[in-house]
């Protein structure tokens, strides 16, 4: 899969590797014939990645790097600010807009510490799928089976395969109701939905101004907390996982357990066989919050509204640009009233404080991140198909956004199996906590 952040900044160290030379290799990665290089970036930053990577070399040879991972190439979703750039939201829709006049707070804080921006990635347009798909400019294949074209699940689907091809060593996506995590599951990587409130929304185009959450992609637990520090502004220490023995974990007796896979609930069982033998208390219980939130979201939950919103002008005036099948997953925002979007605000008030509650007998909530494995793209080429599969895609994941919480999803199965996620979910400001359970569970998994 490729070297971690940790085993990159130690050679960077050593004198093992220097960043020009991972910064070569992974434009290498992007220009390869057959590869996934140009349905992957949308754009690619090769002769300033170059510039940043002598700098970077230049200042670690004179013991001034600005962080251990000083040098180390990073992808960022097209959903994000860089100056001097369009930020098209994988659509054509902002193809003409002005370039944007500085860089997104996140990008900001990445480059600080000198992680060098190699380009940009592709997405669903508008970030509004879990699928992955892109009709303008292509989707990337996902990494399992890749000769069965499957999806690379989304919405920061680039994200995810810039990491398996090595076309960059962690990637910058954003999380609405999945799209960190979705990709993780289906390629066998970690993903992070931070607390929302943590990291700031400022240079990244909105979905949902309630639900966003800005994250990581990476290749562990760890690559994933490094990220996540230097994203929020928190001081990072070494991570230290949390020993499996005495784990109070809880799985839902819910929806978010039906319908799946036989792949992944085989791998969901053998996973949870493996933490009980660790020594972690296993507890299968209901929760009632969860089973309440379909209902709430009937009428296209707060995404819709939020994303009509933002949309209203740009439909007025390019409708025939967009993606139909993301065009009228926006305009359901027109089936919600004023009252209706309050009444949505303040269920979602009680959801979360009585998810709050609940988990105070427990130490972590767990299930499937994908019930499915990844399917193949053909399985989208019908609209009525398109629908009822991105929305059972976005079915467990988006559960942790409605409630305000902290998420990730780690690997549970490896090849040649087919890649599931086991999420793993805290209520909100937890972080610190779940980083610690997460690696601990993902090394009794490995």
């Amino acid at each position: 899969m490729g070297p971690t952040l940790e085993a990159l900044a130690a050679d960077l160290a050593e004198g093992r590797t220097t960043s020009e030379a991972l910064v070569d290799a992974c434009l290498a990665r992007i220009d390869e014939s057959g590869g996934e290089g140009e349905r992957v970036f949308l754009n690619v930053n090769r002769e300033s990645a170059r510039a940043s990577a002598r700098a970077m070399d230049a200042l670690r040879g004179a013991g001034a790097a600005p962080s251990r991972y000083a040098g180390i190439p990073v992808s960022i979703k097209d959903l994000f600010d860089l100056e001097g750039e369009v930020t098209r939201a994988g659509s054509k829709v902002l193809e003409e807009a002005e370039p944007a006049t500085s860089d997104a707070v996140t990008v900001t804080r990445l480059r600080q510490v000198g992680f060098i921006v190699i380009g940009r990635t592709n997405m669903t347009e508008f970030a509004f799928s879990g699928v992955g798909i892109n009709p303008h400019f292509g989707t990337p294949r996902g990494s399992w089976q890749r000769d069965k074209n499957r999806v690379p699940g989304g919405s920061s689907s680039g994200a995810a395969i810039a990491l398996t091809d090595g076309m960059a060593h962690v990637s910058l996506g954003t999380d609405t109701g999945g799209s960190c995590r979705i990709p993780a599951a289906f390629n066998g990587l970690v993903g992070y939905k931070p607390t929302a409130r943590r990291i700031p929304l400022t240079g990244a185009f909105s979905l949902s101004t309630t639900l966003d959450s800005i994250g990581p992609i990476g290749r562990s637990v760890a690559c994933c907390s490094a990220v996540d520090a230097v994203l929020a502004r928190s001081q990072h220490e070494p991570l230290i996982a949390r020993a499996a023995r005495g784990l109070r974990i809880a799985v839902p007796n819910s929806y978010v357990m039906e319908d799946l896979d036989a792949d992944v609930a085989r791998a969901f069982e053998v996973a949870l066989k493996r933490l009980a033998e660790a020594g972690a208390i296993i507890e299968h219980a209901a929760f009632p919050e969860i089973d309440a939130i379909p209902k709430a979201n009937a009428r296209g939950g707060f995404a819709a509204p939020e994303a009509l919103a933002t949309h209203r002008k740009l439909i007025e005036a390019h409708a025939d640009l967009y993606d139909s099948r993301v065009l009228v997953r926006i305009e359901r925002g027109h089936e919600q009233t004023a009252a209706d979007y309050i009444d949505l605000m303040r269920t979602r008030a009680a959801l979360i404080a009585k998810f709050e509650h609940h988990m105070r007998d427990y130490d972590v909530l767990a299930y499937p991140t994908v019930p499915v494995v990844p399917p193949p793209i053909s399985a989208f080429d019908a609209d009525t198909d398109f629908a009822r599969l991105n929305m059972l895609i976005l079915r467990n994941p988006a559960v942790i956004n409605m409630l305000d919480g902290c998420s990730i999803s780690v690997p549970m199965s490896r090849p040649p199996q087919a890649p599931s996620g086991l999420m793993l979910s805290l209520p909100g400001n937890r972080d610190n906590d779940l980083f610690a359970i997460a690696a601990g569970v993902e090394a009794c998994l490995a």
